[in-house]
């Protein structure tokens, strides 16, 4: 099989793209892929560090009121259809797929006009303008939530789960560890904001840091981002020394490992993430994104939140204290833990990779 994949601006288009490219290559070793992005989203770093051949087109968004801007996008969007149509004319894939971003509108859109099957995916409840724009067009919808079926077209609609869910599931616990140089005979809880990192988190978790030592047996893996990194150190180096039991990095590269070692995850509510820890069964403390479209990140982390899984804690009333509170309301008390546990993985579609492989197959 031969696959264009396409998406980007963000972890959360680009991880479940890599997803199914890793899915693809388990059932067709021989599997061929292109990558097509934009150089100036995170898809130009990310990409081809994971082995998969990349190309650019030359793209932004469109602003969401009538603007002189939205004029010049329409021009680069209809220039990045062309150049879309050469890459895809010269690659000559079987299907592509599409994961979100306004990156993938041209090409995704490309590909229709030239009658090559084409999936789009969808990871929020409420789809992104470029989603919306390119379902009309599109062969298959594949949703992460049963409660976005209603919002795209139904007869090409398909719930198939988010495929990052399969993806965490070939995690390999004992590389976590190591990867971390924790034993066995420490709980694990995992701290991050996000592909870029979050202002509010780190605050937050650095205003908690000296108070974490008095879980002896957790340790807690702080993920600040790479933007956020320096200062972070130098805060903590003004602070005194780091605890023994904190971890402090910039960034994770081997999530699936680090995610399955895990015994409780303080996040945001990206779709990725949600569909990770379902899948793993993990209980989240989710401080969802305000400055996402449409709320998104809120709506997804509240249905978790419903279903007894994760804990919700706002970004306006997130403190050190708060965020303490919590954890010390996860770690010290097992029954609850489990029952998130329990209720997390009910949610959980491990096998959501899988279904959008076949979902391919069946174009």
């Amino acid at each position: 099989m031969r696959v264009v994949l396409t998406g980007g601006g963000t972890g959360g288009h680009i991880y479940p793209a890599l997803a199914v490219a890793k899915e693809v290559s388990r059932q067709e070793p021989q599997a061929a892929f292109l990558y097509i992005g934009s150089k100036h989203g995170l898809e130009a770093q990310i990409v081809p560090r994971a082995g998969i051949p990349f190309e650019a087109v030359e793209i932004a968004g469109l602003k969401r009121k009538l603007t002189l801007d939205n004029v010049k996008t329409l021009w680069k969007f209809f220039r990045a259809v062309s150049a879309s149509k050469r890459m895809l004319r010269s690659f000559r894939p079987d299907v592509v797929v599409g994961t979100g971003g306004y990156v993938c509108g041209p090409v995704v859109y490309a590909a229709a006009r030239l009658g090559i099957p084409t999936i789009i995916h969808e990871q929020n409840v409420v789809p992104g303008l470029t989603n919306k724009f390119l379902a009309r067009f599109v062969d298959k919808v594949a949703v992460s939530f049963a409660e976005s079926l209603s919002l795209f077209p139904r007869a090409k609609s398909v719930l198939t789960g988010n495929p990052r869910a399969t993806e965490v599931m070939h995690g390999d616990e004992r590389a976590g560890r190591s990867f971390l140089g924790v034993g066995g005979d420490k709980r694990i809880v995992l701290m991050f904001g996000g592909s870029r990192g979050a202002k509010a988190i780190n605050e937050a978790v650095l205003a908690i840091v000296p108070e974490l030592e008095q879980f002896e047996d957790t340790h807690f893996v702080y993920v600040t981002g790479d933007v956020h990194y320096e200062a972070i150190s130098a805060a903590l180096r003004e602070k005194g020394n780091l605890p023994r039991n904190i971890s402090l990095l910039p960034f994770v590269h081997n999530m699936p490992d680090v995610l399955a070692a895990t015994h409780v995850l303080v996040s945001r509510a990206g779709a990725s993430t949600l569909a990770e820890i379902t899948a793993l069964g993990i209980p989240a403390i989710l401080i969802p994104s305000p400055y996402v479209t449409n709320n998104h990140q809120e709506k997804n982390a509240r249905g978790l939140e419903k279903a007894g899984a994760a804990e919700v804690i706002l970004e306006r009333e997130l403190t050190g204290e708060r965020l303490r509170q919590s954890l010390t309301g996860l770690l010290d008390d097992r029954e609850r833990w489990t029952s998130m546990r329990d209720a997390s993985l009910k949610l959980g579609m491990p096998q959501a990779a899988t279904e959008i492989y076949r979902l391919m197959k069946s174009l």
